[in-house]
This record gives C-alpha cells, structure tokens and sequence, in this order.
C-alpha cells in the first residue's frame, strides 16, 4: 500500500471522528442538529467522498502496474542504434542536412582493424587507390589545430670509457614537422532510383565513390605536393641518394647501391621500394649476375625487389631526370587526418538529371619526418 493511499485513509477516519463528535454533542443536549452543525457534517461527508475516490483510484493504478509487471517478464527493452548506414541514408534522402563521420581508431598501416564506420570504410577503400596510406603512418585527429610532430635531427652518442672515467655528453638534437589540415573533396552524384532501393548497400557504394576521388588527388599531393598550401609529398621530401643511371635504364648494381645509401637503421621491417610505374616494369626485367631475377612475384603481399617490398605509385614521373624510384623506411612519412568526414547533400544542385549530388569532405597533411630515412634514385638524362 502506498504512502498516498495511507494518508487518505487517515484523512477519511478524522472525518468520521469529526461527524461522531458533532451528533453526540447534540445527543448530549437532547437536541437535534442546528444548521451550522448540519452545514458542517454536509461538508465533511463530501470530503469523505474525496478521499475516497482517491483511495480507489489510486487503488486501481497500483493493481495495473502489477498487472503490467506481470505481463512484461520475459520482455526486454527494445534498443534503437542510429548507425552511419542510417545516417547516411538520412542525409541522402533530405531529413537530415549533414553529418559528421569519425574513424573508430587512429588508422594505421595495417589490416586489424574491426567494427569499421562509414569514415573507416572511406578510409580502408582509399588504401587501394593509391600506396600511401599502405605504407606511411596515418595520424587522425579530432580537430582541424595545427599539430608540430617532432623529429630527431641527430642522435646520441654512445661511449667507451674505463672504469671511474666520465662519460662525455652527447646531447641528440630535435627538430619538427608541422602538419596542417588542407581540404579535400569531391562532389558525387547518386541516382534518387538507387535511394528509394532499401535493399542496396548506399554505404558502399559513396564509400567506393568517395574513396576513389579523394584519395586520387590525396596521393598525388602526399607524392609530389611542393608542401605550399598542400602536403608536402614523400617525393619532394626525400633525400638524393647521388645514384642516377644512364638515360631510360635502371642496373641491378644501382638498385643494391642505392639500398645502402641509407643508413642501416631505415633498413627495417618498414624499408621499401616505392616506384613509378613503367619504373616497377624496369625492375620486373632485372638480373643479377647469376641471371636471377632481382624481383619476386608474391601471393597476398606486395611484391619484393632485392628482398624488399616494392609499391607501385602511378604519380611518381618517370623520364630523363626524374626522381623515379624510392627505398627507405616508408612510414617514416606522416599523413594527418582531421575531424572525420563530412558528407552533405542537395537533391536541388542536379534537380533536373533526377540525382541526389552528396559532397564528402576531408582535411588531410603530410610530411616527411626524418628526410634522410627515405632517398630517391634519379633517372639518367639523354645526352
């Protein structure tokens, strides 16, 4: 029983005590009731009567809830996600203007991660258009601010010293990189035949869209972008290996030369070629002195070329003087993602083709983060 319902009934009881008092006053007396006293016991009846159809409603709404808890055993809530599919869907067909889009994680070079999101999507399918986000470290960041990525410019050095001789101080020197969020986009027109199919995967498919578009001009700018209002490319950035060949040719003993004009410390797990593609042709047709092939054909991982990776990256030039060939240590290259993706719609910009035209944005960077662990071979020129 409820605390309301005690209190009614309490309030009920005085009532009737009241009325009791009132009658046996005029027993007493041997009187009957004058009027004031008939007034008086007429408005205490019908304050009783509203206790009492409070006490029978309230009555009433302790026994349903009971009713209804008996009824829901068994039962759990039902949860509504709004997922990126649905948002995505919601800003194509108009309900809901724009929308942000944000990674699960910090992308990095590799394959492990799950759970992927609309931006994650993008992101996964633009690895496949072009090899730096395959090979570079991707930094995503919440925000647009510029962020200074630091650098070592020297290393310490190590001693030899006899017992009770101090050790000489070899203090490492520090440099930076400073990344900025230049933006991207691309405008992608989708068939309003195509929205009104529930059944399609509209994710996918602007995924694919989108992921070609940007990353295209994303990997031409990390490749060659002269870092003036865009990234400055991997290309640009490296350091001359001082090996060039003759005019249209590469040697089997340039590219081992060129492997050890870095220091052993870049040749790691990370080390690799990244080549021009009639470059990667080039070094598809080398021998050694054995008349073995320097390259190896692999199966589900990327090729190798003297027991290194090779990539191949359609935006590095290939001709007489052209830097047409890298090796080093390739994620020593940064690439900075900011603030996800955004994605609006208009079904009014191409109104009259019957299409729903979907603008993806992204804020992208890059740089170089230790110049020397990455070097270029030049091509030789005709003379």
């Amino acid at each position: 029983m409820s605390e309301f319902i005690k209190a009614q009934q309490e309030v009920r009881a005085n009532l009737f005590e009241q009325i009791k008092d009132v009658i046996s006053g005029a027993e007493a007396e041997s009187r009957g009731l004058d009027s004031a006293e008939l007034e008086k016991i007429d408005r205490m009846e019908k304050d009783i009567e509203a206790a009492e159809r409070s006490i029978e409603t309230a009555e009433k709404a302790e026994q349903r809830a009971v009713e209804a808890s008996a009824a829901s055993k068994g039962f759990m809530p039902v949860e509504t996600t709004n997922t990126d599919a649905d948002k995505l869907r919601s800003i194509l067909t108009g309900e809901t203007r724009s929308a942000n889009f944000e990674t699960r994680a910090t992308i990095v070079s590799s394959d492990s991660l799950v759970d992927r999101g609309f931006a994650d999507s993008i992101f996964m399918k633009m690895r496949d258009v072009g090899p730096i986000l395959q090979t570079s470290e991707v930094i995503s960041t919440n925000t647009s601010e510029t962020i200074v990525f630091p650098t070592f410019g020297t290393f310490s050095s190590p001693a030899q010293r006899a017992e009770g001789s101090a050790l000489p101080e070899s203090s490492p020197s520090f440099s930076n990189i400073t990344l900025e969020a230049y933006n991207y986009g691309a405008l992608i027109p989708v068939s309003n035949t195509l929205l009104q199919d529930s059944s399609l995967d509209i994710q996918g498919i602007i995924a694919t869209q989108a992921a070609n578009a940007l990353e295209f001009q994303l990997n031409l700018d990390h490749t060659t972008g002269d870092g003036s209002g865009k990234p400055n490319g991997i290309v640009t950035a490296a350091s001359d290996s001082g090996i060039s060949g003759e005019a249209g040719t590469i040697s089997a003993d340039e590219v081992i030369e060129l492997l050890f004009t870095v220091d052993a410390g870049y040749r790691n797990q990370n080390a690799g070629f990244m080549a021009a593609t009639n470059t990667a042709k080039d070094l598809r047709l080398l021998k050694d002195g054995d008349n073995r092939f320097l390259y190896e054909i692999r199966v589900g991982e990327p090729d190798q070329v003297a027991g290194y990776r090779l990539v191949e990256n359609r935006h590095m030039a290939y001709g007489d003087g052209e830097k047409s060939l890298l090796f080093g240590d390739l994620s020593q290259y940064k690439v900075r993602f900011a603030g996800g993706i955004d994605v609006q719609s208009s079904a009014d910009y191409a109104f009259d083709q019957n299409v729903t035209t979907v603008r993806v944005m992204a804020k992208a960077d890059g740089d170089l983060a230790q110049p020397e662990g990455v070097v270029y071979y030049t091509q030789g020129t005709a003379s």
